[in-house]
């Protein structure tokens, strides 16, 4: 018999987003019945009418998805009173995402899906909004001028959606000196400096205490990967896998090496510490370990079709020990990827999966994480996600989470109408 772990192994493809025009009917009063959801997280009919225009202008033709273009092209809207709708007016977020949460598990809730973590850059000009800063913007691939966000999406068998965000303000804007532009852009007063993988965790526990969403999966880039707190905040709830990216100098051992204490003489004091038992058994790299390990444990496999053919990888998994501190830490699956030829690039991962998982699952989560990468470009390219000029906090909060539910709303209509599925990804034996 299978053991348990692998018996319930179940690999799903990820469907795209294949809706055209004119598949969707009276678009419109769908959009008005999505919105009716939402109506008593806004205490103003003004604010509820907003909410709506604001959104069907993401929906719409215009070049730039910007509050002044919008209004002015939206029957009814002012541009001066949506400014104040979107930056200022009062917003019961917390309401608003947990309802939004409860849809998405309605269309796309599957016991087997997965959490994805990841950043988006949003490149600005000016100094003035919050959080802007000079740091790696990864929409044009350099240090720059830019805001980023860190979001969580969900990947089930039905689809994928965004289903929060948090914007990443870098320390420095924390200081003295930055006082008057945290007013300006009305900072909280109790928001206090958070790194990327902190906003992550912040997330990961709003979301897995509220219950609203099933997963199994918690999948995330090297920023995440290399994070304790992040891992561990996963590692703390039971049944949960997570599968992460991790650095090529990341150092383990191949077998778990033996520690002893010793014992010391301090100011007096005897003290014990934990030190290798041989210091010859020294730990090696995950880059090391990859470019040694013979071709015999690599395997061919076909990850996804691409529009010149099937898209293939060699893989490798071993079982090893991480390093921390000079000792022994966790031991987990470690997972190479390579490319096929005479000068392969490199890929490294770590999982903290059963010891009786298969290659097949980790060839297939290290596919997975294309789902967030298609919300970001899709809310971008179609809904206007970094057309925004809006400075405040609570405006860049109010702009990304009408884009989730905008992006949302059109993953509704293609379940709601039952369209069949075009597949994205697969994983062959």
């Amino acid at each position: 018999m299978l053991s348990e772990h692998r018996a319930y192994e179940r690999h799903f493809p990820v469907p795209k987003y294949d809706l055209k025009e004119n598949d969707i009917d009276d678009f419109m009063h769908e959009l008005s019945g999505f919105h009716a959801i939402f109506h008593d997280c806004f205490q103003r009919s003004e604010s509820r009418e907003h909410f709506f225009k604001y959104m069907s202008g993401q929906f719409s033709e215009l070049e730039r998805k910007s509050i002044e273009p919008i209004a002015l092209n939206i029957e009814g809207s002012n541009v001066r009173a949506m400014q104040r709708f979107v930056s200022d007016a009062t917003w019961d977020e917390e309401n608003m995402m947990v309802k939004y949460r409860n849809i998405v598990n309605e269309d796309m809730g599957n016991s087997d899906a997965a959490l994805l973590f990841d950043e988006s850059s949003f490149s600005k000009k000016g100094n003035n909004s919050v959080g802007v800063a000079r740091q790696y913007c990864g929409s044009v691939g350099k240090v720059d001028n830019c805001q980023v966000g860190v979001f969580a999406a969900y990947a089930s068998p039905h689809g994928y959606a965004l289903v929060d965000k948090k914007i990443f303000i870098p320390e420095k804007w924390f200081d003295d000196d930055h006082k008057d532009r945290r007013d300006k852009c009305k900072m909280p007063d109790d928001l206090s400096f958070k790194t990327k993988p902190q906003l992550a965790v912040d997330m990961f526990e709003t979301i897995y205490q509220e219950k609203c969403l099933p997963f199994k999966y918690v999948l995330a880039d090297s920023l995440y990967g290399t994070s304790p707190e992040f891992l561990k905040a996963v590692d703390e709830c039971v049944g949960l896998t997570y599968f992460v990216s991790i650095h090529s100098d990341t150092l383990c051992w191949l077998g778990r090496p033996i520690i002893m204490e010793k014992t010391y003489k301090y100011k007096g004091e005897f003290r014990t510490k934990k030190i290798l038992e041989s210091t010859e058994k020294k730990p090696i790299s995950v880059k090391a370990f990859a470019q040694n390990t013979n071709d015999f444990f690599w395997y061919r496999r076909k990850v996804s079709e691409g529009t010149k053919g099937p898209i293939e990888y060699e893989f490798t998994k071993r079982r090893v020990v991480l390093h921390k501190d000079g000792l022994p830490d966790k031991a987990v699956w470690l997972i190479v990827k390579r490319t096929i030829g005479d000068n392969p690039e490199y890929s490294y991962y770590i999982s903290n999966a059963s010891t009786s998982t298969r290659l097949k699952t980790f060839v297939w989560l290290s596919g997975l994480r294309w789902a967030i990468e298609q919300c970001f470009r899709e809310c971008k390219n179609e809904l206007g996600m970094d057309h925004y000029e809006v400075r405040k906090y609570n405006g860049w909060h109010h702009h990304m989470l009408t884009c989730i539910l905008a992006h949302f709303f059109l993953w509704h209509i293609k379940i709601k109408l039952g369209k069949k599925n075009t597949v994205h990804y697969f994983v062959a034996d």
